[in-house]
């Protein structure tokens, strides 16, 4: 049983957690391998169990181990609220570690990127560790713990709920319109939008279902079944697809004019993405992990398309 634990041992055995290496995790905290072994060989012995097991040349947690990670998320918590709570002849100390993070590919470039500048200059003792993911993905990895934070995304007319043991964070709200080919073109609702392409096709997302679910939702109210022929994840390339005839597909409103494609008004419905920053219940409490929260709402308030 564990009567007393040291914070510092805590935060190697999270950081163990994250990157699977002693080496990295001293490096990440600034005191040698060394160290690191023994403080979580020293930790094991207060728990009366094995905390970590061999994997190929890292190290990864046990069943134990990873229980104890997670207490430890709480836990330090905690302490730097306890710390907090003093008041300033105690400051807390600043945050510091590695945050793992899992987002759609815009959420990337626009809030992600502009975040890992401003932690370099103002907060270097906060690193990020960055995989371009699509939402079911991104969830999928935070559920398994292998990052600490998901960006991810909705449709007002196709809403995702996120588990009771997951907290969302909303982003931005930014409305998205139909990609068509310029020339004359039907003005009114979504409905009368979507009744004027019925009989050409359609391009969605390939590796996220969001879209497509907007798109036959809206098509259904048209009366008609959209003939989906082209998938494809990136922006740019569904532009360049409806400037040589294959299809019309969904696209954010706010981006740059591209001469041949006009974005068509969708209203009564509307159609909004709505973009999220998604934690395991507690988690976003932990400094490092509460700072880029902090930072990307500050950043992705304007909006963010996927």
């Amino acid at each position: 049983m564990i009567y007393l634990v040291d914070p510092r041992r805590l935060e190697l055995l999270l950081e163990l957690s994250r990157l699977g290496s002693m080496r990295e995790v001293g490096e990440a905290m600034q005191v040698t391998t060394s160290t690191v072994s023994q403080q979580i060989a020293a930790l094991a012995r207060e728990a009366g169990t094995p905390l970590i097991e061999p994997d190929g040349r890292r190290v990864r947690l046990t069943p134990a181990g990873r229980r104890l990670a997670g207490h430890a998320v709480t836990i330090l918590a905690a302490v730097e609220a306890a710390r907090r709570d003093l008041g300033p002849w105690n400051p807390a100390a600043p945050p510091a570690g590695t945050v793992r993070v899992a987002a759609f590919a815009s959420a990337f470039r626009q809030v992600l990127l502009p975040v890992a500048r401003m932690l370099a200059g103002r907060q270097p003792e906060v690193r990020l560790h960055l995989l371009e993911q699509e939402p079911a993905e991104a969830l999928g990895l935070l559920a398994a713990d292998e990052v600490d934070l998901a960006l991810t995304y909705d449709y007002n007319l196709a809403p995702v709920g996120f588990g009771r043991d997951l907290q969302a964070e909303p982003l931005a709200s930014t409305p998205w319109h139909l990609g068509t080919p310029s020339g004359p073109g039907p003005r009114g609702t979504a409905v009368e939008v979507f009744r004027r392409y019925r009989d050409d096709a359609w391009i969605v997302n390939s590796r996220n279902t969001a879209d497509e679910d907007v798109v036959r939702i809206v098509a259904s109210l048209a009366g008609f079944e959209p003939r989906i022929t082209q998938r494809a994840d990136s922006l740019d390339l569904v532009y360049d697809m409806i400037l040589a005839g294959l299809g019309v597909g969904l696209l954010p409103a706010g981006r740059p004019a591209v001469r041949g494609v006009t974005l068509r008004r969708l209203r009564q419905p509307d159609v909004v993405l709505r973009s999220y920053a998604v934690t395991r219940g507690g988690h976003a409490a932990w400094p490092p992990l509460a700072l880029v929260l902090r930072l990307l709402l500050q950043v992705g308030q304007p909006g963010v398309a996927v």
